[in-house]
């Protein structure tokens, strides 16, 4: 869990997002089967268990507005628990999965904010890194972040509020592409996997000190 590749999880993340909001459910598989394997560090027959969990509490979750928040957090606390039994990190899976359902609940507030669509039309107009710094209520959803990380990897958030800011920018990216269409070929997501794959380098300078 301490010795990821921030080049590879940021990758295998980006393509998972791509995959979520495409709601191409196949590929969005191998993303979070390389997620798990790449970050988490387990053995095979976990990484493939515990990327089907992913799988399944991201299904749960997507239906807007009508998704399952509580189905999506019992299936997280499943992950985290598997998490837990082959690292004994001595963390609570109630806890880690409430704390990432959080990161999720405040990412949807903030993707249905008023003003994200001239932020998008901002974006297309080719100003995309103002628009992503123009964004109201990112700052709560870095705190949510920061919380997550500080629990999961027993650091102080203020540790990891680098990695938070940068994954949540990267989150910003991301709701500005979906805003525009999911085009595949969009340099957003050229932004939103430098945000990841920097996110996760400040992560794991973190989590090693």
């Amino acid at each position: 869990m301490r010795s990821f590749a921030p080049h590879r999880l940021g990758r295998y993340e980006c393509d998972a997002w791509v995959t979520y909001y495409r709601h191409d459910w196949a590929r969005f598989l191998p993303a979070s089967v390389g997620m798990v394997r790449e970050g988490f560090g387990m053995p095979v027959h976990r990484t493939l268990q515990g990327a089907y969990l992913v799988l399944r509490a991201n299904q749960l979750w997507a239906p807007y507005p009508d998704n399952d928040p509580a189905g999506a957090e019992r299936t997280m606390r499943s992950f985290y628990a598997l998490v837990d039994r082959v690292h004994h990190i001595g963390i609570d899976p109630v806890e880690a999965a409430r704390r990432e359902v959080r990161c999720w609940a405040v990412h949807r507030e903030l993707q249905h904010r008023p003003g994200a669509d001239e932020a998008a039309a901002a974006a297309t107009a080719g100003d995309a890194a103002a628009a992503a710094d123009a964004v109201e209520g990112a700052d709560v959803l870095t705190d949510a972040l920061a919380d997550l990380y500080s629990y999961v990897y027993a650091v102080e958030p203020e540790a990891v509020r680098t990695a938070a800011e940068l994954r949540a920018r990267a989150m910003v990216f991301s709701d500005l592409w979906v805003r525009q269409g999911c085009d595949l070929g969009s340099p957003l997501l050229v932004e939103e996997l430098t945000c990841l794959v920097r996110s996760y380098g400040s992560l794991l300078a973190a989590v090693r000190r």
